[in-house]
């Protein structure tokens, strides 16, 4: 199969992009592996007209948003991310009403119609950076609840209206069993992602996106880690650092969306092409700005 996938994206000249939260497998037959905002980036950068998607249907929309030229594939048609709906239109627009100055900041992890009635997305990798831009005092963050609650504790000068959102895989990473793994490993350092719930966040020793945490434990001295996000990490990991050791928090740290992709899904779509991200003009328009305002104030 992987000998076929390789004819199959030279002779129809297709990129295949994944996410560090799909499995080893279909990260090592990838072109491009990354968190959001990388491939978010690369997507815009690469000279292939059809891209092969290997991650979730946010990611699918937001790589067809910033390239409305190209083909945008998704391996499986029913992955998608929770927490991208859990942000509600009414909601946004009774914010906007009772705070002046106010911007509404999208986390990319969000469908197209969230961001088409957002003034700006941010990934995990550059929020900090982007909120501390923004000229505005008041920030409605959306949809997760958790990324602005460290960004609120990191930016104190400006006032956060925090979302209920949040993602599933990081909440079920309690302190509890932090606290447990560091009785097995006293020597390990605690590496979480900011979706991770505060509780959480106290016994990090690095809170960073995911690219963040591969870039910390590969140049760290330190020689066993504690990884407090989707295990599909462990790949570009044990890849990049094959002395160290990684240990997870639970069982559950998977994301079963993500898990979805698997290299037959991908091989049926190099061969029919059949699941491609279509978004109408409007959305276009309206949820374009936000993502193009994010690659501006990233550089």
């Amino acid at each position: 199969m992987i000998n076929k996938i390789e004819e199959l994206k030279k002779e129809k000249d297709i990129a295949i992009l994944a996410h560090y939260y799909t499995d080893g497998q279909i990260q090592a037959l990838a072109d491009y592996v990354g968190d959001s905002y990388y491939l978010s980036k690369i997507a815009t950068e690469i000279p292939q007209s059809t891209i092969l998607f290997c991650g979730v249907s946010f990611m699918g929309e937001s790589a067809k948003l910033l390239n409305p030229e190209k083909t945008i594939i998704m391996p499986d048609s029913y992955a998608d991310c929770p927490m991208a709906h859990m942000a509600d239109i009414d909601e946004i627009e009774r914010v906007r009403k009772d705070y002046e100055n106010v911007a509404v900041v999208c986390y990319v992890n969000s469908t197209a119609e969230i961001k088409a009635h957002s003034d700006v997305c941010v990934t995990s990798a550059n929020a900090l950076r982007i909120v501390k831009a923004l000229p505005n005092k008041n920030i409605y963050f959306i949809p997760d609840g958790n990324l602005g609650r460290y960004l609120a504790n990191k930016i104190p000068e400006k006032n956060f209206i925090l979302c209920d959102g949040f993602c599933h895989v990081h909440t079920s990473i309690t302190r509890e069993n932090v606290e447990k793994a560091k009785q097995v490993h006293p020597e390990a350092l605690v590496l979480a992602h900011p979706e991770c719930t505060w509780d959480v966040l106290e016994l990090a020793d690095y809170i960073g996106s995911t690219s963040g945490i591969i870039d910390y434990a590969t140049q760290s001295e330190a020689e066993v880690f504690i990884i407090c996000t989707e295990m599909g990490v462990l790949y570009e990991l044990e890849l990049k650092n094959p002395g160290k050791k990684f240990y997870s928090v639970g069982h559950r740290q998977f994301c079963p969306n993500m898990k979805r992709i698997t290299t037959e899904r991908v091989l049926e779509q190099l061969q029919n092409m059949s699941n491609v991200v279509e978004l109408d003009e409007e959305m276009y328009d309206k949820a374009n700005k936000p993502l193009e305002r994010m690659l501006a104030l990233s550089k």
